[in-house]
């Protein structure tokens, strides 16, 4: 039975199934995109952004379709699924606008005279690794910028949006890419081991599990490939202070249940300062009790199901793990009496490092509150994970959120605003959450060979 299937999280009942790729196929993929690279290489600026703004418009053109394939396959709400969609033309509007700029040489002033400059060039096939949870803003992120960069890209997404996957591969066709400079392919893990490994691939990138992403590094390590990694996160919401408990609570409720809480970006841990807890918690725990979990295909439910039967089992069994040991339940806790894979709203409270949860990326409709004295212990605390993604700072003085937001060990910080995304801004962590930088500048910068061209000086 192939692991490439349609699997509705809100039935849990199988719709499709994909077979997976042979051994011979898979080699079949490497010579292609090799050969694809010899002439996409050499591609105007101009052509490459010409194609991704094609691409952008094609999202736009087929939102509809596009965002029912995803609702289906991992079980995003309608309008949720649209707005990923919206992000993803951004992106590639954004690198078909400012590529060919960021792609200029960089000069250089030697100080022995001469003249010198620093030209980015695409280095071979990348092999990208792709999750789930926003099955096309994550391919977004690392084939925008490395199809303009010139390289070629082989994409192996998630067994879950084997749908998705190939509507991604069609839109590119369809916007003029040439046919093998990106190919989609249903590989198993082994296959990828062995591709990561072949001579033909030149770098990988994964969005996923620290699982996940340390078994590519181990198999890129061994065979002197980069790697970019975008893992998990255990981001901490952070209230200093506020003049306006309401917004700030919605926001963080935006923040934790985006996705169904299915966000490596997502506002898991609230750390509330002094007298501001009481009322965070009581609102919050309201806020959350409001929500309509149901099918996500209704406009009258706002929460849709987890991902998948495991997904949904994984989360109750850290919750459980935070009750039995003394954790205080606020609301939520069960699983919902209906098929899918629904789990309430969760808030817990009184979370000491005993627990999984303390430790572990919730991921899913939960989340952990915690009281602190003061800012100094909102950082301490904030940095105790082995995460380091993203957070969120509030406090009605922007200056003191800033002061905190520098102390933070994350990759990115929002003031005032739960952590998010936008195509020109760069995206990545650190610690555990992984290495590298997507989109903004950055992004374009990762798998390219920033070659050096030097003239001396006339003697």
């Amino acid at each position: 039975m192939s692991e490439y299937k349609v699997v509705n999280p809100a039935t849990n009942e199988t719709e499709r199934e994909f077979a997976t790729a042979t051994d011979a196929e898979v080699q079949q993929v490497l010579e292609r995109s090799a050969q694809a690279f010899q002439s996409w290489r050499t591609s105007a600026k101009d052509e490459r952004a010409k194609v991704l703004r094609r691409v952008a418009e094609l999202y736009k053109e087929r939102i509809d379709d596009l965002a029912a394939l995803i609702t289906r396959e991992m079980g995003k709400p309608t309008p949720e699924a649209k707005g990923e969609i919206q992000l993803v033309a951004s992106i590639y509007r954004y690198y078909a606008e400012q590529g060919p700029k960021l792609l200029e040489d960089t000069p250089l002033s030697p100080r022995a005279g001469g003249q010198a400059v620093i030209r980015k060039e695409p280095i071979g096939p990348l092999l990208g690794i792709m999750p789930w949870n926003y099955p096309y803003y994550q391919v977004a992120r690392f084939a925008a910028p490395n199809l303009m960069a010139g390289n070629t890209i082989i994409l192996k997404h998630a067994p879950q949006d084997p749908e998705s996957a190939l509507a991604m591969e069609q839109i590119f066709h369809d916007a003029g890419l040439p046919q093998d400079a990106y190919i989609n392919i249903f590989a198993s893990n082994s296959q990828v081991a062995d591709m990561i490994a072949d001579p033909r691939v030149a770098a990988v990138s994964v969005t996923g599990s620290e699982r996940a992403g340390a078994a590519v590094a181990e198999v890129a390590g061994r065979n002197l490939k980069k790697v970019v990694l975008e893992l998990g996160g255990s981001d901490p919401f952070i209230v200093l202070d506020s003049n306006d408990i309401t917004k700030t609570v919605k926001d963080a409720v935006m923040g934790r249940m985006g996705n169904a809480g299915q966000a490596c970006t997502a506002a898991k841990r609230m750390i509330i300062v002094g007298d501001l807890y009481d009322e965070f918690v009581s609102q919050f725990t309201a806020a959350m009790a409001a929500l309509r979990p149901g099918d996500p295909t209704d406009p009258a439910s706002n929460l849709g199901p987890l991902s998948s039967e495991t997904a949904a089992r994984r989360l109750m069994e850290q919750i459980d793990d935070a009750v039995d040991k003394g954790a205080t339940l606020r609301t939520g806790g069960k699983r919902l009496d209906r098929p899918g894979a629904f789990v309430e709203p969760t808030v817990l409270t009184d979370v000491t490092p005993q627990m999984r949860a303390y430790h572990e990326e919730l991921f899913g409709p939960a989340a952990v509150i915690y009281r602190v004295a003061d800012a100094s212990e909102a950082v301490e605390l904030a940095n105790s994970s082995s995460f380091g993604l993203g957070g969120a700072v509030y406090s009605a003085d922007p200056d003191r959120a800033a002061e905190v937001a520098d102390l933070l060990d994350t990759g990115m910080v929002w003031i005032n605003s739960p952590t998010g995304s936008m195509a020109d801004l760069p995206f990545g962590g650190t610690k555990r959450s992984g290495v590298g930088r997507e989109l903004g500048p950055s992004g374009i910068d990762e798998f390219v060979n920033k070659k050096l061209i030097y003239v001396p000086a006339a003697r």
